[in-house]
């Protein structure tokens, strides 16, 4: 696997970024940049026939955008991730590209460093969001008021709220040290959260399990 090159995709409409990302890409040892889209149904295009471990997806482009061909990515091939790569880190394109089943969301003015973080996390199903939009992820997921609405609501598959909880601040990319700090408790109860929302959801690991809150409107 260590000999594999991670093949990676890039998808924007604009050639001079295009091709900036492909020269940057293009040095990280042990990746293989293997085409560049214009618009998403090209993307959608050269992901079947490249087979591309990862796609650097803008989300803005012509003929169709990159949450449509995220969301037709992933449903087509499932071992294909999507890391978003793009100007715009509001709300209302975060959270339809983490629902399309992006696993990775960074913003153009991440470094070269942060994107080569980026590319390797997610070519092995982790999930890697902007340090600034894990932040405010957090900070909306732990916020009181909506921690209060969430229990009146019936959540799925029997889990608790504090189960609940635990899902969403999975969903937002946390490690089981970062939630325990976050909820102030130990890494074993993290862990034993974390069984008890794999047990219930029938989900197989944490990338699943990301997933199941997105389609669960948890997050």
């Amino acid at each position: 696997m260590t000999d594999t090159p991670i093949r990676v995709l890039i998808a924007d409409d604009q050639r001079v970024v295009r091709d900036g990302l492909a020269m940057i890409v293009g040095l990280i040892g042990g990746v293989e940049v293997v085409g560049a889209a214009s618009n998403g149904l090209e993307a959608i295009e050269l992901a079947l026939s490249h087979r591309a471990d990862v796609v650097l997806m803008d989300l803005r482009m012509p003929e169709l955008d990159g949450v449509e061909a995220t969301r037709q990515i992933r449903s087509t091939l499932p071992d294909t991730q999507v890391l978003v790569l793009t100007t715009y880190a509001d709300d209302d394109s975060l959270f339809p590209a983490l629902q399309a089943g992006a696993h990775g969301y960074l913003t153009k003015d991440a470094s070269a460093e942060e994107i080569e973080r980026a590319i390797r996390a997610v070519a092995v199903g982790r999930i890697h969001l902007d340090p600034a939009i894990q932040h405010r992820l957090v900070g909306a997921l732990l916020d009181p008021q909506p921690l209060r609405d969430s229990d009146n609501q019936t959540l799925p598959d029997n889990l608790t709220p504090r189960e609940a909880e635990v899902l969403k601040l999975i969903a937002a990319g946390l490690s089981n040290q970062e939630i325990a700090a976050a909820l102030v408790v130990s890494n074993a109860t993290v862990k034993t959260h974390i069984n008890h929302i794999l047990n219930k959801t029938g989900c197989r690991d944490r990338a699943q399990a990301v997933h199941y809150a997105y389609r669960h409107r948890l997050t």
